[in-house]
């Protein structure tokens, strides 16, 4: 003779709902498993997949607005030393100027061009040098290019820079010799730094361009990692809803178990009888 009884099964299905509740509460996402809602689970790691994706290419996009606005800086301070080498030039180019005070204007001068050599050979980012090649050589630098999307295709591209006195055409006045430096040399020099403002105002011009394109990819990804993490937000764990799940099906693991005891019990004692 055997004596059955269905509370084993309905204590194991009691468990397992418990224990789903338990796992969307711990996770916060609805669908775990594949046997939970296998399309919208596909769907759902689609989207968290595409809202890491945008969140990679908006950090770097950032990067890639700090390195040009750091170059930026530096050739804004560029420009001004060049407004200044203009300002002396002026000041050598009439003949009230004597031949000593001459000496001095060319000799700070070329200290105003040596940091201007400093700033295109220091200026950075994350060690790679932004307004020449590198910091030891002063020709052109590398065509940077910023990710800044999904795709490989989706990329911004800067050109190659070289804000430093070769680049820019100042080498002969960099190499001036002060005992030829004379009120008409001096007035031929204007042209040359009109020539490497204007060079220099190409670069700037440029970086700024590239920046706003930078800053209007940011605010693009933004959008859609912001829609993408909305749409992702449908699978989230309802968390009151399982809360109380996970509440009612742990009372009735306990009235399972319960029952499951007094029926053993039962069966027991009717064995026992049975026997007697």
């Amino acid at each position: 003779m055997q004596i059955n009884s269905n509370n084993s099964l309905l204590n194991q299905n009691v468990y397992l709902n418990a224990n789903q509740a338990l796992t969307r509460i711990a996770t916060g996402i609805e669908l775990n498993r594949s046997s939970d809602n296998a399309s919208s689970l596909a769907i759902a790691n689609n989207l968290l997949s595409q809202s890491s994706g945008y969140s990679q290419a908006i950090e770097n996009t950032n990067s890639a607005v700090a390195a040009t606005q750091i170059a930026s800086g530096a050739t804004n301070e560029q420009s001004k030393i060049l407004d200044n080498i203009k300002e002396k030039l002026l000041q050598a180019s009439t003949d009230t100027t004597s031949k000593e005070g001459r000496d001095a204007i060319l000799k700070d001068i070329k200290s105003q061009l040596e940091q201007f050599d400093k700033i295109a050979s220091s200026t950075n980012y994350n060690g790679q040098s932004l307004l020449q090649k590198s910091a030891t050589d002063n020709s052109a630098s590398n065509i940077q290019q910023y990710q800044s999307g999904l795709k490989g295709e989706n990329l911004i591209e800067t050109p190659a820079v070289q804000s430093n006195t070769t680049g820019l055409g100042l080498s002969n006045l960099v190499n001036q010799d002060s005992s030829t430096f004379t009120s008409e040399v001096a007035r031929n020099f204007l042209e040359t730094v009109d020539k490497a403002n204007n060079g220099l105002n190409t670069i700037r011009s440029e970086m700024g361009s590239i920046q706003n394109q930078l800053e209007s990819s940011g605010r693009n990804l933004l959008t859609q990692r912001t829609n993408t993490q909305n749409a992702a937000s449908m699978f989230d764990t309802d968390y009151a809803k399982e809360s109380s799940n996970f509440s009612k099906q742990n009372i009735l693991a306990k009235i399972g178990a319960f029952g499951q005891a007094q029926s053993s019990y039962i069966n027991q004692q009717i064995v026992s009888r049975l026997i007697g």
